[in-house]
């Protein structure tokens, strides 16, 4: 039976057994989408500060801005996600193969 490791266990687990990405990609979309909204309105702030016009123009095109960003960010949080999915598809693959499972070796 194996130990279930915790959080900080997993950190410094020098073997890879487990991966840390998929435990915490919520957490990591949570921050894209605060850092993204600070983003715009730094863009918001920085257009105003080059004139009303620009200004305007950014605050009416920042919804759709911070729309583009989060679809990029979802984007390329999905893709990590696919490659872990990959990794554990091939493993369960290889498994039912007769190959030796790659978790039970450690260096």
């Amino acid at each position: 039976m194996e130990q279930q490791k915790g959080f900080i266990g997993m950190i410094f687990d020098t073997s890879f057994s487990e991966f840390v990405t998929t435990r915490v990609i919520k957490v990591l979309l949570v921050l894209a989408m605060i850092v993204n909204a600070i983003m715009v309105i730094v863009m918001i702030v920085t257009g105003f500060s080059g004139g009303f016009w620009q200004g305007l123009i950014i605050l009416i095109l920042s919804p759709l801005i911070y729309l583009i960003m989060m679809l990029v960010s979802r984007i390329y949080l999905e893709l990590l996600i696919v490659v872990f999915r990959i990794a554990d598809e091939l493993r369960s693959i290889r498994i039912a193969q007769g190959g030796a499972d790659p978790e039970k070796f450690e260096e």
